[in-house]
């Protein structure tokens, strides 16, 4: 099966939609994870908690994710928890779970599908708060970027749950965002 603009779909069925976290959420995390429907996925980025705190944390969203049906990926070199619904941005494949990467060129997509990656999140489609001021990619070099990759193709940067729609008619798997799970 293929989408719109040829991405095929994976083996795997991975979630198509997405929670990025890192520390900016602070407590929003919580109402966060409220709002994101069941069979959703999390790429947990906290990457400048310290480690010890960071596993806690990480076995705190693992329990939600667990009740709530939620799919749980881990990013940065260290392991969190004795089981992980995949990784991102690794090297490599994990032996289990799938494998996500971030992307901003075409480049990169080919990477990420020499590497076996399931999806790349394609970034930063429109202007976002994580990063203001950013260049930001637009549909069309989005898309563009999306057909060079095998797998699936989620939209992320400045997403909101209109864009995210549009994007998927468009062609992608699915949408990613921070800011888009915790407003009112």
């Amino acid at each position: 099966m293929r989408a719109a603009i040829g991405i095929a779909v994976p083996r795997r069925h991975p979630p198509r939609l997405w929670l990025m976290t890192d520390e900016r959420l602070g407590e929003s995390l919580w109402t966060a994870l409220d709002n994101l429907p069941p069979g959703a996925g999390i790429v947990f980025r906290h990457y400048r908690t310290p480690l010890a705190e960071r596993r806690r944390l990480f076995a705190a969203v693992q329990a939600i994710a667990d009740r709530r049906g939620l799919v749980l990926v881990r990013a940065g070199a260290d392991r969190l928890a004795a089981r992980e619904d995949g990784v991102h941005n690794a090297a490599r494949r994990p032996e289990r779970g799938l494998l996500t990467r971030a992307v901003h060129a075409r480049r990169e997509a080919i990477a990420a599908a020499r590497v076996g990656a399931d999806l790349i999140f394609v970034s930063p489609v429109f202007a976002t708060r994580s990063h203001p001021g950013a260049a930001v990619l637009g549909v069309a070099r989005a898309r563009a970027i999306a057909r060079t990759f095998p797998g699936a193709a989620i939209a992320l940067g400045g997403v909101t749950p209109a864009r995210g729609r549009r994007m998927m008619r468009f062609g992608f798997y699915g949408w990613a965002a921070i800011q888009a799970w915790i407003a009112e």
